[in-house]
């Protein structure tokens, strides 16, 4: 079987934005592959310094993977920072490329243009992303068209270290989810944790309706249209057009229809995570970690035999 790796940063409580574009798609697609899951920890530093909300947000990645459907005795579902090797791999790629390279980054550009810090984490990310896709010979990654970018990235330094010491890394490919557009957030934009415009996913439901009541709405059209591209993500679009055809301006039936929609298909979900306790987590990453780092372990030792450390 081919091998898959996606991940998400522990950076914040999850919503459907991260829903609709990486938990589940992994789920529809995960047993087609031999599939690892990473909590992105390390990525998450460039941005969180509170260790509290960290190690929460940490548990609440894995129980919303299982939730969303993620058998984890199907999956490798481990901990970016159990696996030293994925740091120590990345220091390798970042003596490989160049500084104007990595200044090409739209993330980094996007970032900065929000006005967080130019740490250089937040600079050297895309090669830490690279060594967590080629540390596994990772055949596909899926992502969206908006993030083929990190995977060029991981392309170039597999590229550049089979140059400079020997065939060693497959160059992955991606698996463009064509079908998962950007979400808007509360306020129209893209829906982000930095925006603080999200849309929760496993909050109780008078918080989903209190999001979804405060989506900005434009008074001048029929159709509201930033409630409209949510909804789209949650019912049949032909269906949507009589609905909105029906309701033209009463923006909060439509809300509160959306309200319904989401509910619908997070409730099962939301219940499934509160079954999941922290001892399951516990137990899930120690299991997924050791896998995980049977793995890297291999693929290094290769690696510091291939630059001449091993003496």
């Amino acid at each position: 079987m081919q091998r898959l790796l996606t991940g998400l940063q522990p950076s914040g409580v999850l919503h459907i934005g991260n829903y609709l574009g990486a938990l589940k798609p992994f789920s529809e697609l995960y047993f087609s592959f031999e599939s690892f899951l990473m909590v992105a920890d390390y990525h998450a530093l460039t941005t969180l310094r509170q260790k509290d909300e960290l190690r929460s947000n940490i548990r609440d990645i894995v129980k919303s993977y299982v939730a969303a459907g993620i058998d984890p005795n199907k999956a490798v579902i481990f901990q970016q920072s159990r696996v030293q090797e994925h740091t120590e791999l990345a220091w390798i790629f970042e003596c490989l490329v160049t500084v104007p390279f990595l200044e090409l980054s739209h993330a980094y550009k996007d970032k900065l243009a929000k006005g967080l810090e130019a740490n250089v984490g937040l600079f050297n990310y895309p090669m830490l992303m690279a060594a967590d896709i080629l540390l596994y010979d990772t055949d596909v990654v899926p992502v969206g068209a908006d993030q083929r970018q990190h995977l060029e990235y991981a392309r170039e330094a597999a590229s550049k270290f089979n140059i400079a010491f020997g065939q060693t890394f497959k160059e992955p490919q991606a698996k463009i989810l064509d079908s998962v557009a950007i979400v808007p957030g509360t306020d129209g934009k893209k829906m982000s944790k930095s925006y603080g415009n999200t849309i929760p996913l496993f909050e109780p439901k008078d918080v989903l309706v209190k999001a979804v009541m405060s989506i900005v709405t434009d008074s001048s059209g029929e159709r509201p249209e930033n409630v409209y591209q949510v909804h789209r993500h949650f019912r049949a679009e032909a269906e949507l057009e009589s609905l909105y055809s029906a309701h033209k301006g009463k923006y909060k039936v439509l809300k509160e229809a959306l309200i319904e929609d989401i509910d619908a298909v997070v409730k099962p979900m939301r219940e499934k995570y509160a079954s999941i306790s922290d001892s399951d987590v516990a137990t899930i990453l120690e299991k997924g970690s050791a896998n995980a780092r049977e793995y890297a372990s291999k693929k290094m030792y290769d690696v510091r035999e291939k630059i001449g450390v091993s003496i």
